[in-house]
């Protein structure tokens, strides 16, 4: 894997060591930036299952201003790290946190219990501007997708956006809580399905 563009463009990122972990495929993760341009630069950015942490890392390179990386796996927040560490990134912009996906959203005891491996510590401040949100595709995706609908406003800026990827052949519901679904791109055997507050 190596980042598409930005300013760490060309640089490769370790993979994980088994397929237990899918990482955004580099073709679906330059359709998914081509659409977020206008978005990056600036952006508080959440990255949710974030496995190897390229989509947070491609964030980065393009001009996000915070990232927050978040995975229940030890070895893929050590991985993350392990991707971090050669780009030399301020570590006033970054987080690891190892937290499954809906315990971290709702702000569990994770931070208190059970420290994360954490690079830097960004404010706990809400909301995101995007999140990015890739559990493995045999997830049970309306648990999170419930809850961000339901605290939209404490985790979507107004103009926030939520991308979800799965399975081409997995059907996502148009509306949880007051976020609904405005765009699906598919491509191959992977789909994005973009969410925004009260999307028309």
């Amino acid at each position: 894997m190596r980042i598409i563009a930005g300013k760490f463009r060309g640089r490769k990122l370790k993979s994980p060591p088994t397929l237990q972990t899918r990482p955004t495929s580099d073709r679906l993760r330059e359709t998914l930036f081509n659409i977020l341009a206008p978005r990056i630069a600036g952006a508080r950015f959440l990255d949710l299952c974030a496995g190897t942490g390229a989509v947070g890392i491609e964030a980065l390179s393009r001009g996000a201003a915070q990232i927050t990386f978040v995975d229940q796996s030890g070895k893929m927040c050590a991985l993350i790290e392990a991707n971090l560490g050669p780009l030399g990134v301020d570590e006033n912009k970054i987080e690891i946190v190892k937290a499954e996906a809906f315990e971290f959203l709702r702000g569990g005891e994770w931070n208190l219990n059970e420290p994360s491996l954490t690079v830097g510590l960004l404010p706990r401040s809400r909301p995101f501007d995007i999140i990015f949100f890739d559990p493995p595709y045999a997830a049970d995706y309306d648990v999170v997708l419930d809850y961000i609908g339901q605290q939209a406003a404490e985790l979507l800026a107004e103009a926030g956006v939520l991308i979800v990827e799965h399975d081409s052949k997995k059907e996502l519901r148009d509306n949880a809580g007051k976020i609904k679904r405005y765009r699906v791109v598919k491509q191959g055997d992977s789909s994005l399905s973009f969410y925004r507050i009260g999307a028309q």
